[in-house]
C-alpha cells in the first residue's frame, strides 16, 4: 500500500467551491466504475451516463435493502480475482449486507482513517479493539496503522483470546500509545483496570489518545471518558459499506471527508434531498472501484453543516445522531438514549457512576445505575430530579452494587482458550476435546 498516493489531500484546497471541482472532477469516473456492475448497469443509461453533481441528483437512491437483495456479488464492479477483501456490515436485519474492496480501494480507505489530527507515527504502539471478522473496523484500524508505520496490537473484541484483564495488561506492559474501539470500552478498560490495581490516569503514561467510534456519544460522555483516562476521545464515523466518512479535527468537531465522497442529506418525510441540514446521510463514495455506491443512503440521521470552522480543513462538519435519535414513548413523551446518557454522565465524577441500563414502559421509565453504597441514595435522588426536569418522566432509579450490571469476572478472568486436540492423558479433562475456543 502506497502512502504517496495521487489522492487527494488536506490542505489541497482552499474553501468548499475548490472542494467541490475535485467531485465533479472525480464523478465521471466514479459513474463509469458503477456501470460496470449488474445493480447499477439495471439504473444506468450507458449512452447517457451522469457526469456531473447536478446529473446524479436524477438517480434514486441506493438502499441497504439493495445490498442485501445483490448479495453476494450483484454489486461488483471488477473481476473477482481483483479483490482484495470481502466484508459484511453488523447489521441485525437477518440478511448479510456485502461489501467488497480491490487493493487500491484499501488505499483509499486507510487514508482516511489515517487522517487523525493527533496523528500516526513509527514510534506509535496502536491497539485495535473493534471486531476482525467480517466487518470492516478492525482491518480499516489496522491498515490505517500500518500505513503510516505504527506497530499494531490486533486485540479485537469478540475473541476469548483477548478479555478485559488482558487487553488491561497490554495497555501497561506494551506501553500502548492509540486505540480504537467502541466508547463504551473505554468505560469497561477502566474498571477492569482499576480491578487489577492501576489507576487508569497515571499509570499508563505512554497512552496520547483514545480514538472510538461505532456507537453514539454525547459530549458529556465523551468528557467524562477523556478525564478518567486524561487524554483526548478523539472521534470518528463511517461504516464498513463506505469506510471512514468523517474525522474530528483539533477544535472538536466532526469534519465530512468531502475530497473523497459526495454528500447529501435526504429528508425520509418529504423525499427531498439538500447538501446541508437535518436527516439521513446519503453518500457517494469517489474512489470506490470494486463495489462502486450511488447516492447509498447509510440511513443515520446527523446535520450537516457548511460553516467555517476554524482548524482550516474546508470541508463541512456534521452532527451524528444514528440510533440515538430514536426513543421509546412513556406516557406523552418519547425518551431517547443520549437523553438519558447525558444525565447519567452529569451526575459528579466521585460517584463512580459508568455503567447503566434503562427499561421504558407505556407508563413508566426504570433506569439502573451501578454506584458504591456511599453514593447510591444521593445519585438516585438527583438522577431521578434531573430526569424529571429535563425529560420531563417520573423515573424509578435504583442503585445497585458495583458488579450488578458488569460482573467482577468479566473484568478480571482470562478464559482458557484450547486448541483442537483429541489426545489426552490419564489425570487430564478430556471433555476438552471438542471445545474450539
Amino acid at each position: 500500500m502506497n502512502p504517496d498516493s495521487s489522492l487527494p489531500q488536506l490542505g489541497q484546497w482552499q474553501g468548499f467551491e475548490d472542494v467541490q471541482r475535485l467531485q465533479e472532477k472525480q464523478l465521471p469516473q466514479t459513474v463509469s466504475w458503477a456501470a460496470n456492475s449488474p445493480f447499477y448497469r439495471s439504473r444506468l443509461n450507458p449512452a447517457n451516463l451522469p457526469t456531473s453533481i447536478s446529473d446524479l441528483a436524477s438517480l434514486p437512491l441506493t438502499t441497504k435493502q439493495d445490498l442485501r437483495d445483490n448479495y453476494p456479488w450483484g454489486m461488483l464492479a471488477v473481476p473477482k480475482e481483483r479483490l482484495a477483501t470481502y466484508h459484511e456490515s453488523s447489521g441485525t436485519a437477518g440478511q448479510p449486507t456485502p461489501s467488497y474492496y480491490t487493493s487500491e480501494d484499501w488505499v483509499d480507505l486507510a487514508e482516511r482513517f489515517a487522517r487523525k489530527w493527533i496523528g500516526f507515527s513509527e514510534s506509535d504502539i496502536f491497539l485495535v479493539r473493534t471486531p476482525y471478522a467480517l466487518m470492516l473496523t478492525g482491518h480499516l484500524a489496522h491498515a490505517a496503522g500500518r500505513l503510516r508505520g505504527a506497530t499494531v496490537v490486533p486485540g479485537d473484541n469478540r475473541s476469548l483470546a483477548m478479555p478485559y484483564a488482558r487487553v488491561v495488561r497490554v495497555l501497561h506492559d506494551l506501553g500502548v500509545t492509540l486505540t480504537w474501539a467502541v466508547a463504551t470500552e473505554y468505560l469497561l478498560w477502566a474498571a477492569a483496570a482499576a480491578a487489577a490495581g492501576h489507576r487508569p490516569g497515571s499509570d499508563f503514561p505512554a497512552l496520547r489518545a483514545l480514538f472510538t467510534g461505532g456507537e453514539p456519544l454525547t459530549d458529556v460522555r465523551r468528557q467524562r471518558i477523556s478525564r478518567i483516562w486524561g487524554v483526548p476521545v478523539i472521534e470518528e464515523y463511517g461504516s464498513t459499506e463506505t469506510g471512514s466518512l468523517a474525522g474530528e479535527c483539533p477544535d472538536g468537531r466532526l469534519h465530512l471527508w468531502a475530497d473523497r465522497a459526495l454528500f447529501e442529506v435526504y429528508d425520509p418525510k418529504t423525499g427531498t434531498v439538500r447538501s446541508e441540514g437535518e436527516g439521513q446521510l446519503v453518500v457517494t463514495p469517489l474512489f470506490r472501484e470494486a463495489m462502486p455506491l450511488l447516492r447509498y443512503n447509510l440511513e443515520d440521521d446527523v446535520s450537516v453543516s457548511y460553516r467555517d470552522c476554524a482548524c482550516g480543513w474546508n470541508l463541512p462538519t456534521v452532527r451524528v445522531f444514528g440510533r440515538a435519535a430514536f426513543g421509546y414513548r412513556v406516557g406523552s413523551t418519547t425518551v431517547a438514549q443520549h437523553q438519558l446518557e447525558e444525565l447519567v454522565f452529569a451526575l459528579p465524577d466521585s460517584y463512580g457512576v459508568l455503567f447503566w441500563r434503562a427499561r421504558v414502559e407505556p407508563d413508566r421509565l426504570r433506569v439502573e445505575i451501578e454506584v458504591s453504597q456511599e453514593h447510591r441514595e444521593a445519585a438516585r435522588a438527583e438522577l431521578a430530579a434531573s430526569v424529571r426536569s429535563v425529560i420531563g418522566v417520573d423515573a424509578e432509579v435504583v442503585g445497585l452494587p458495583p458488579g450488578s450490571l458488569v460482573p467482577a469476572a468479566v473484568l478480571t478472568s482470562m478464559p482458557d482458550v484450547v486448541k483442537p486436540r483429541s489426545l489426552f492423558g490419564p489425570d487430564e479433562d478430556w471433555d476438552k476435546a471438542l471445545l474450539y475456543y
